[in-house]
């Protein structure tokens, strides 16, 4: 993976709001932590810096973002308040989704706006339209003919999502995917797409099938549903690696089908079957591998001990309070930043003589949270074991401690 990262560019899908959260900003501005309060967005730019470094001989890999209606002037706004994060601002390019007519029945009209005359509801399509968006741009042609290889795509707020990317690469290079999507274990029940082989006749497709699906498609095929823990389908992350050429490559793949993942609608019913509130058409992401005609798609599944694999920040706390109730993860802020110095402790743990102390018990806005000792690594400092294992010796951190290295 080190040796890949040289050829690599970024995509982050950044078209959302936190109000799912309880906050009104753009979600890359959030902060990953509060102890040093680096936002998500300044915590990727760092990263993608450390990989440069880490590539060497004055590398600059592109970052390309998606953004929407709401988010794409904040986002602007704040990469140029900060000075891009130290980002070459050249290497950066936003593109803009579109929103889509909402519908409010089965007949598919469209619904008006109530607040505006003349004007139709509109909703956004789904962050499968980054594939679209990148083959209008000619983005991926253009990294292709300068010497990139892979295109990571992550998404807006999962702080870890650069720190597994370098096993996944790793693992994507050397079996020559086309596609390979970072996947944790997975448990019966859990809020996130499962990894499954669809076979239809002599097709077969591997693609993320969505937890709402999940259940009704293994009920019908096995009669048992999802009740496997750990479950045998490996959990989605969202987080792709692509290869640009080839016959099966990204670069082809835009060129045939223009980036157009399938479509699909998830309304949400009342007793009679009538539309609670307006839905639109929609399109994710992940399944781009139903574009393909051919080709190698593949997954890697990280379970080691010092990578803490997924921890994305996406429930409002009183959300969150439901689903520990319900035995799964809280997924929420504070959540989140334990998670985080947990990560970082790990990571510190591959070095010589280390000692970490135990977590405190604490309470967040109704949530109870173990709050491991904060430690906070930069990018710069540490990206991967190795630079731990030959960094750092006889270091003791205490319960309730804090620790920085810049």
């Amino acid at each position: 993976g080190a040796k890949e990262v040289k050829n690599l560019c970024f995509v982050l899908v950044a078209g959302g709001l936190g109000e799912r959260l309880g906050y009104s900003g753009i979600k890359v501005a959030l902060p990953s932590e509060i102890i040093t309060g680096t936002l998500y967005l300044e915590l990727y730019a760092k990263s993608i810096l450390a990989l440069q470094e880490m590539a060497g001989g004055g590398v600059k890999l592109p970052l390309a973002i998606m953004t929407s209606d709401d988010t794409d002037a904040p986002t602007l706004a704040l990469l140029e308040e900060h000075g891009y994060f130290g980002l070459d601002k050249r290497q950066v390019t936003l593109m803009k989704q579109e929103k889509v007519p909402a519908v409010f029945n089965n007949d598919a009209h469209i619904a008006p706006d109530k607040k505006t005359p003349y004007r139709v509801q509109t909703k956004p399509h789904g962050h499968g339209d980054v594939h679209s968006l990148l083959a209008q741009s000619g983005l991926p042609e253009k990294w292709l003919n300068s010497g990139l290889k892979r295109v990571f795509f992550f998404q807006d707020t999962n702080a870890f999502a650069l720190r597994t990317l370098l096993p996944s690469l790793g693992s994507a290079a050397s079996r020559s995917l086309d596609v390979c999507s970072t996947c944790v274990e997975r448990r019966a029940g859990e809020a996130m797409g499962g990894l499954c082989l669809l076979k239809k006749g002599t097709q077969e497709l591997l693609k993320n099938v969505e937890y709402n699906q999940l259940e009704p498609l293994l009920l019908s095929t096995t009669g048992q549903g999802d009740v496997d823990t750990p479950s045998p389908y490996p959990g989605n992350t969202n987080q792709l690696i692509i290869s640009l050429e080839g016959e099966h490559g990204y670069v082809s793949t835009l060129e045939r089908t223009g980036g157009r993942v399938p479509e699909f609608v998830n309304p949400k019913f009342n007793a009679n079957r009538t539309f609670k509130k307006p839905a639109r058409l929609e399109c994710m992401m992940q399944d781009y591998p139903q574009l393909l005609e051919g080709g190698s798609v593949g997954f890697v599944t990280l379970s080691r001990k010092a990578v803490r694999e997924y921890a994305p920040v996406k429930n409002s706390p009183e959300s969150a309070i439901d689903k520990v109730k319900s035995g799964l993860d809280a997924h929420c802020a504070s959540s989140g930043e334990a998670d985080f110095y947990a990560l970082h402790g790990d990571f510190l743990r591959c070095g010589r003589d280390v000692v970490i102390g135990g977590k405190e018990p604490g309470v967040y806005r109704g949530l109870s949270v173990e709050m491991p000792p904060r430690i906070v690594l930069s990018p710069s400092f540490a990206l991967i074991e190795d630079d731990i294992i030959s960094k750092v010796k006889g270091v003791t951190v205490h319960k309730g401690a804090t620790l920085i290295v810049e």
